[in-house]
């Protein structure tokens, strides 16, 4: 009796698993048949499709619209990813074009450099060498230009410096600008203007050859000029340009610090392009030391314009002691001269300047521009 309930057990799950089989082989079948047919519908309408604008390529040629064909017969494909296959080939078929992304445009620089020192030691007893001025300036480019690499400048500034026989005041000059200017964040350019021969030295008259020089190699908006031998003592005296024309060398040590008198505007100062031209430049009558600075400081009030000067605390300076130069000996006719500014400064100054070109050499910290700017005129016989 055992054996017989047992076989009859047996052979109902026996016929269980059969149907189960059974029905599990159905439902394959019309799943694979369903998928054969959606299959072969696709196919269908997309071959007749293509039938059909192969047809009308010609009107789909007028009507400036463009038709891709692609393979749907691919096992495990979607439509989706033949919506992408579709989008690739039209991508593939576009002109190739250069995609290099544009940088991003630069910050402008701050107006408070965050990497500035402050009161600075400035000494000459230690040996200068332009060697050792090179090796310090490694970022500055050939003719002693600078452009900061991570901030845009308001100002494009040219220094420009007379010159004449100061060959060892340059190297401590270089040595010490050149790191406050590049802390200072300035798009700068430095210019050495040399007065070749011995003939009486005339300051103002470079300064002018100066102006036109340096805009012949770069627009440049902001003008700086300087004294070879006066140093910053405090890199918070940023050389560049302001509203009012800038004296920047208002407490000399040579003065005890203070400033001479109230139009002193001597030493290093600064313009920007339009006030330059609305002085009509620097005048270029000055023969000889003194005198030039109080012309421009009159034509800068007569103008309407008005002389901004830092705090004194960091407006100091250091000279580099030396004798007066040869051929720079004091002009007898510089107070005669003051005086008749208001009459002079439109007819003497950038629009009556000439001069010759002789040279114009690219050092590595500076550019030399060496010019022939004639002879003083005649003194006056005194009977």
């Amino acid at each position: 009796m055992t054996r017989l309930m047992l076989g009859r057990t047996l052979e109902r799950i026996c016929k269980g698993v059969l149907l189960l089989c059974l029905l599990h082989f159905l439902i394959m079948m019309i799943l694979y048949f369903d998928v054969y047919t959606q299959r072969f519908d696709l196919f269908s309408r997309f071959n007749n499709g293509r039938n059909g604008s192969r047809n009308n390529m010609s009107g789909a040629a007028g009507s400036g619209h463009h038709y891709y064909y692609y393979n749907i017969s691919r096992p495990n494909a979607t439509v989706a990813s033949y919506l992408a296959t579709g989008e690739q080939l039209v991508l593939s078929m576009q002109p190739e074009t250069n995609q290099t992304p544009s940088p991003k445009p630069l910050p402008p620089c701050p107006e408070n450099p965050p990497g500035l020192v402050g009161r600075l030691l400035i000494e000459f007893s230690s040996q200068m060498t332009m060697e050792r001025v090179q090796k310090e300036n490694p970022n500055v480019t050939d003719g002693g230009h600078y452009t900061p690499p991570d901030c845009r400048p308001r100002w494009k500034v040219a220094i420009i410096i007379p010159f004449r026989h100061r060959e060892n005041h340059l190297k401590y000059w270089l040595h010490y600008l050149h790191p406050i200017l590049r802390r200072q964040r300035i798009d700068y350019g430095i210019y050495i203007i040399n007065q070749l021969g011995e003939d009486t030295f005339n300051r103002a008259k470079l300064l002018n050859v100066g102006y036109t020089e340096a805009l012949k190699e770069a627009d440049y908006d902001c003008f700086i000029f300087s004294d070879v031998d006066l140093i910053p003592m405090d890199d918070r005296n940023l050389y560049h340009c302001y509203d009012q024309p800038r004296h920047f060398a208002i407490a000399m040590d040579k003065f005890g610090f203070r400033l001479p008198y109230a139009g002193y505007f001597g030493g290093v100062s600064g313009l920007s392009k339009k006030q330059f031209l609305k002085i009509n430049g620097f005048p270029n009558e000055y023969w000889g030391w003194g005198g030039e600075d109080d012309d421009i400081y009159n034509r800068i009030t007569l103008n309407g314009m008005k002389v901004s000067r830092p705090d004194v605390r960091i407006g100091r300076y250091r000279m580099i002691k030396h004798e007066r130069d040869k051929h720079n000996e004091p002009n007898p006719q510089r107070f005669n001269k003051i005086q008749n500014t208001k009459n002079t400064m439109k007819k003497d100054g950038i629009s009556s300047l000439t001069y010759r070109l002789v040279q114009v050499k690219r050092y590595p910290l500076y550019t030399n521009i060496s010019v022939e700017i004639g002879k003083p005129p005649p003194r006056p016989f005194k009977g």
